[in-house]
């Protein structure tokens, strides 16, 4: 039982077509995942590799069927939807754990922590009255 002879031309070609796109978008992020040199660039390629790839595919696969069924079929919408929320967040998660590591470990590439001055003077002023109560033997 073969459902491709089933399929009219112009829908062959528009499904292998999106479908390329979508192998080639995830491609590209897997070569930027291995070509780019700190964890923090490599972050960026897959994330939107998977993504825009994830879309084409999932798009080639609701013209294919919704041809075959002969009727709208979208529950493929859940998986983009699914896969489009969840990697940017856990690679923004698994970014924000590096470089709270890097900083941590005072590695001298990542940038140090830049506070805005406001928060600075409230940190310093911290200091200085928790400071007093330990001289003072009030508070330890």
């Amino acid at each position: 039982m073969n459902h491709v002879t089933d399929l009219p031309l112009w829908v062959a070609w528009l499904v292998a077509a999106f479908l390329f796109i979508g192998a080639g978008l995830t491609l590209i992020g897997s070569f930027g995942l291995y070509r780019l040199r700190s964890f923090y660039d490599r972050i960026h390629a897959p994330t939107l590799g998977t993504s825009w790839g994830t879309a084409a595919i999932v798009l080639a696969s609701i013209i294919y069927f919704s041809t075959l069924q002969s009727r709208p079929v979208f529950h493929e919408i859940l998986i983009g939807i699914f896969v489009t929320i969840t990697t940017p967040i856990t690679f923004m998660l698994l970014g924000r754990a590096a470089l709270y590591r890097d900083r941590s470990e005072n590695n001298p590439e990542v940038p140090a922590m830049d506070l805005p001055k406001d928060i600075l003077d409230k940190l310093k002023l911290a200091d200085k009255t928790e400071s007093i109560y330990l001289e003072s033997g009030e508070r330890e």
